[in-house]
């Protein structure tokens, strides 16, 4: 149902725009800002999430104590976990995967690098990777396993943020080669009409041609009914008879018979024979 509906309005813009619109022609929103370095350097939140300050896991609240200590134990294996800065009450949860930008779950693996439950006892050192705001940070730290809690802080993720913000301007360079091709497009349509237009006007001109006195009544068009302005029958009749081109008969009117002058004519007659 939504492959109709989404045929129909491609097709509804292809036809408001004039031009044609692809499946593929979309755009996404860029993932990181042009300038991270100075955002996360200037930008209150990050100034104060970049400070080591107190960290709580926050998973499973409403469960037990140890069944939360065995919770975190088994989602940090499995690369993942809610945790939450105490002083600013910011919430994030972390993936700790060595390739977090891959599209694919085969490749988000936790490794030591990221999880680390050997390096300190009874506690486990995190990694995470992750754009937050428009910029590319990384979060490092440690959990007690015992009380849940510990110490972390964000840090600029120089590495990721140089491929973002190449792929950022190629992002910007294939939006901006788009837009010059619907402006092209556009612009051809408009060239198209505008030459459209024109000669539908000069064939106008050419078939309306100004009468001269030889046919005055015999209009250019014969397909269609023609009515000159200044002609009327009358005065073409008027003139065709000024020229004698028509001899028009004028009616006689008949004369009346007197039945008395005719017995009299006929009584003459008689007599004389």
């Amino acid at each position: 149902m939504n492959e109709v509906s989404g045929g129909n309005m491609l097709s509804f813009v292809a036809s408001t725009l004039c031009c044609e619109v692809r499946e593929n022609n979309y755009t996404t929103m860029p993932r990181v800002v042009p300038d991270q370095r100075a955002k996360f350097d200037n930008d209150e939140l990050f100034r104060k999430l970049s400070r080591e300050c107190e960290v709580r896991y926050t998973g499973f609240r409403d469960r037990p104590h140890d069944e939360r200590q065995l919770r975190f134990q088994t989602e940090c294996r499995e690369g993942h976990a809610d945790i939450a800065f105490i002083a600013t009450g910011t919430n994030l949860q972390l993936s700790f995967s060595s390739n977090a930008w891959s599209d694919k779950p085969e490749d988000r693996i936790p490794t030591r690098e990221f999880v680390d439950f050997e390096r300190e006892p009874s506690k486990v050192h995190l990694k995470s990777q992750f754009i937050m705001n428009g910029v590319c940070v990384m979060w490092r730290g440690w959990i007690d396993l015992n009380r849940l809690d510990g110490i972390g802080s964000l840090e600029y993720d120089a590495e990721r943020a140089e491929v973002e913000q190449t792929l950022l301007r190629e992002q910007i360079e294939q939006y901006n080669r788009r837009l010059r091709e619907f402006e092209e497009r556009q612009r051809q349509y408009r060239q198209d009409q505008d030459r459209q237009a024109e000669s539908e006007a000069e064939v106008k001109k050419a078939n309306v041609r100004p009468m001269s006195q030889k046919d005055d009544f015999y209009p250019t068009h014969t397909d269609r009914p023609f009515v000159h302005k200044k002609f009327s029958a009358t005065a073409y009749l008027e003139k065709a008879v000024s020229n004698n081109e028509v001899q028009m008969r004028v009616p006689v009117k008949p004369a009346t018979v007197n039945n008395s002058i005719v017995l009299q004519n006929l009584q003459k007659n008689l007599y004389i024979l």
